[in-house]
C-alpha cells in the first residue's frame, strides 16, 4: 500500500494563539493536496520579532530550535508569507557560512514554501461551492516582496465556484500592521490601515481575503471599528470552505 508523503504545517505563533482555524484550514487543504499533515509537536516562533528588532543572538537561539524540529520533514508548509520568508530568506544570514548549523538553515529554506505556492506547486484545485461571495485579496508585504506571492492564491481563488475575485486599487501597500512597527508608530500605523480599508470598501466586496493572520488582525479590527459590514479572512479559510461553518459559531 502506498503511503502519501508527508508535510509538516509550520503553525505559526499568531495561528495557533489568535486564529487556530486557520491551522484546521491548511491542515485540510495539505491533506487534499495528496499529504499526510504532521504538526511537530516542539514548534515554537520562528523568531522573526527578535530579528525585526535586532535582536539577532535570540533570532539565531529560536532559529537553532527551529532547525532541528522540522530537520525530518522533506516539506514544510507555512500559512503565513512573513513567517515563511523568516524562514526561507533570513535564516541562512543568522549563521556564518563555516558553521555546520548554515547548510542546515538553507536546507531548510530550500523545503519550506508558503501554503498557496505549496498548494498551486502541486496542483490543488479548490472544488468547495460557496455562495455568491466577492473577495477583494490583500498582498501582505513579506509574501509580496520577500517570496514573490501574487498569482498564486489568486488563481486558487478564482477556481472557487461562486467567488468573484476583485482587485484593489492598491492591494500591494501595506497595511499597516508591520509587525512591531505597529507598536512602534501607532499614529502612522492607523493611518494606514484606515486608507486600507477604505480602499476594501471601495470595491464593494463582501469579504476581504489575506495571507497573513497579522494583517487579517489589524484589517479585521479597523473594519469592525469603523462599522463596515466586511468581513476579513485567511485565503486558506475561503479554499477549504470553513469560513461559513466559522462564522456561524
Amino acid at each position: 500500500m502506498q503511503t502519501k508523503p508527508q508535510a509538516a504545517l509550520f503553525v505559526t505563533c499568531l495561528v495557533d494563539l489568535m486564529r487556530p482555524q486557520v491551522g484546521f484550514a491548511s491542515a485540510a487543504l495539505i491533506e487534499a493536496a495528496g499529504f499526510e499533515v504532521v504538526a511537530p509537536r516542539w514548534q515554537t516562533c520562528c523568531g522573526q520579532p527578535n530579528y525585526n528588532s535586532g535582536d539577532r543572538r535570540a533570532a539565531r537561539s529560536m532559529a537553532e530550535r527551529t532547525i532541528s524540529v522540522l530537520e525530518p520533514y522533506s516539506h514544510v508548509v507555512v500559512p503565513s508569507g512573513s513567517c515563511a520568508g523568516m524562514i526561507k530568506v533570513h535564516y541562512p544570514s543568522l549563521f556564518d557560512e563555516a558553521d555546520a548549523l548554515f547548510g542546515k538553515a538553507r536546507a531548510l529554506a530550500d523545503r519550506t514554501e508558503e501554503l498557496t505556492v505549496f498548494l498551486a506547486r502541486h496542483g490543488y484545485t479548490p472544488s468547495v461551492p460557496l455562495q455568491a461571495t466577492r473577495v477583494a485579496y490583500h498582498d501582505s508585504c513579506s509574501g509580496l516582496r520577500e517570496l514573490g506571492i501574487h498569482d498564486q492564491p489568486r488563481s486558487l481563488l478564482r477556481k472557487l465556484p461562486g467567488l468573484k475575485l476583485l482587485e484593489l486599487s492598491e492591494p500591494e501597500v501595506c497595511c499597516g500592521f508591520g509587525g512591531t512597527f505597529c507598536v512602534k508608530y501607532p499614529d502612522v500605523s492607523g493611518r494606514m490601515v484606515e486608507n486600507k480599508t477604505a480602499d476594501i470598501a471601495a470595491t464593494g466586496a463582501d469579504t476581504v481575503a489575506m495571507g497573513d493572520v497579522g494583517c487579517l488582525l489589524n484589517i479585521e479590527g479597523k473594519l469592525r471599528r469603523e462599522g463596515r459590514d466586511i468581513r476579513a479572512c485567511h485565503v486558506a479559510e475561503l479554499l477549504a470552505g470553513t469560513l461559513e461553518k466559522s462564522s456561524e459559531r
